[in-house]
């Protein structure tokens, strides 16, 4: 009978097995056929079938795959543990096993991020802990009183978040007189940080600020108004009487996708480092303009804690690069005098802003020089775009003046939901 008709055991099975057909079966076993044996879960029955199967679970080299596929085992790491391959399964499923689903992605995502950050940030490559063991894990389970979700375990079995230091490892933000740096919370302080207030039921800071107080957190179950392992950050609504009243930044929907899509943002470029930081700006491709030898760049960021829903304010700040090319002739350096705004919201109202020079200065561009700045602005609509010029004079002729486009950039506030409870009037709650 063909073993293709059976529901396969699950390696949590196979004890079964064993009694009955000896202890040399494979526990977990490996993926022996291509077709409607495929899932490495599903196929714990078929070394039992018969002994040619069970001879073909032992060949070595069909479990190197997996060994690279689910725990990311390269030929060095082998050599140095002196074990065949199906022994590294075994062993590395007997303990991540229930990870198998998360385990190469997040550890792909940190092999990455470390890999980049110690080429240009390597101080922050020491902030770094080391993994917990799976029993630290479920103490914090016990003493919070809540599940934590598998990926997020995982991503502590590799690494126990960073030590509380700038800068922080989830990202930060200058302004002249702000400033923001995120650090990953190892498992002990994210724990000692479980909220149980109205507001902030059931949430687990994933982030914290030192300078700003700020943390992420992860909803650990589906109350006041949040799913069940979101991400967000808390914003209180400064119109409501009722301290409980906190609106939420929305950052992601599960941790996995949280932490690997910033680590993707960070590996690619997608994110700047700055004196030794990763700045979370975002550059839109498109958002540059040229005029003759020199080109305008833009990218933007959302700032949430000096943000809020109610009453709608909503705080950019952005990060431009000017540059000269470095084939253009000497002569045509030159100095900015001036800047012209035309601000937009979403409802279409528009502001102009003219002044001399930018953020009080009037650098010169020369060939090949690069000049940035960063400034900000607020919208009362959630999305808003910014475009105009700066005006230059040549200052080999000082009569020449001509004017550079800045290109149109958008800027649009996160996804958010508003609180569950706002107080109105007296004790009065009303559900919105």
């Amino acid at each position: 009978m063909s073993c293709c008709r059976y529901q396969l055991y699950i390696p949590e099975r196979l004890s079964n097995c064993k009694s009955k057909y000896g202890s040399s079966l494979m526990a977990p076993p490996l993926l022996l056929l291509k077709s409607k044996l495929a899932g490495i879960r599903n196929i714990g029955y078929c070394c039992c079938l018969s002994q040619r199967l069970n001879q073909l679970s032992s060949h070595d080299p069909l479990w190197k795959r997996h060994c690279k596929k689910y725990w990311l085992i390269s030929e060095e790491e082998k050599s140095q543990r002196n074990q065949t391959w199906k022994a590294i399964f075994i062993s590395t499923y007997s303990d991540l096993g229930r990870y198998i689903r998360y385990y190469a992605t997040l550890k792909k995502a940190w092999d990455d991020l470390e890999k980049y950050l110690g080429q240009r940030c390597p101080r922050m490559i020491g902030s770094l802990k080391e993994s917990v063991r799976e029993e630290d894990l479920d103490a914090v389970e016990a003493q919070i009183g809540c599940k934590l979700p598998d990926d997020y375990r995982c991503s502590f079995r590799i690494h126990n978040g960073q030590k509380l230091v700038v800068p922080g490892l989830m990202g930060s933000m200058a302004l002249s007189n702000h400033y923001r740096s995120e650090d990953l919370l190892d498992i002990d302080t994210a724990a000692g940080g479980f909220q149980q207030r109205m507001g902030l039921k059931q949430c687990l800071p994933l982030t914290f600020c030192i300078h700003t107080g700020l943390s992420q957190y992860m909803a650990l179950e589906s109350v006041e108004g949040r799913n069940k392992y979101e991400i967000f950050y808390q914003c209180p609504d400064q119109m409501a009487r009722n301290p409980s009243a906190i609106d939420m930044f929305i950052t992601g929907t599960s941790y996995l996708e949280w932490f690997t899509s910033y680590v993707n943002k960070v590996v690619t470029g997608g994110y700047p480092i700055i004196r030794d930081q990763i700045f979370r700006y975002v550059h839109d491709k498109e958002c540059v303009a040229t005029t003759g030898d020199i080109t305008v760049s833009v990218s933007t960021s959302f700032l949430p804690e000096l943000s809020s829903v109610h009453p709608p304010h909503y705080f950019f700040t952005y990060r431009i690069r000017i540059e000269m090319s470095k084939d253009a002739l000497p002569e045509k350096a030159c100095q900015l005098d001036s800047r012209y705004w035309r601000i937009t919201n979403a409802k279409g109202a528009v502001e102009e802003v003219q002044g001399p020079g930018v953020v009080g200065e009037f650098p010169i561009i020369s060939p090949g020089r690069v000049y940035e700045y960063t400034s900000c602005t607020t919208f009362s609509t959630t999305s808003g775009y910014m475009e105009g010029y700066y005006t230059f004079h040549c200052l080999y002729y000082k009569d020449k003046f001509f004017n550079v486009t800045i290109p149109r950039f958008h800027m649009v506030c996160p996804t958010f939901k508003v609180s569950t409870a706002r107080m109105v009037s007296g004790d009065a709650v009303v559900l919105i």
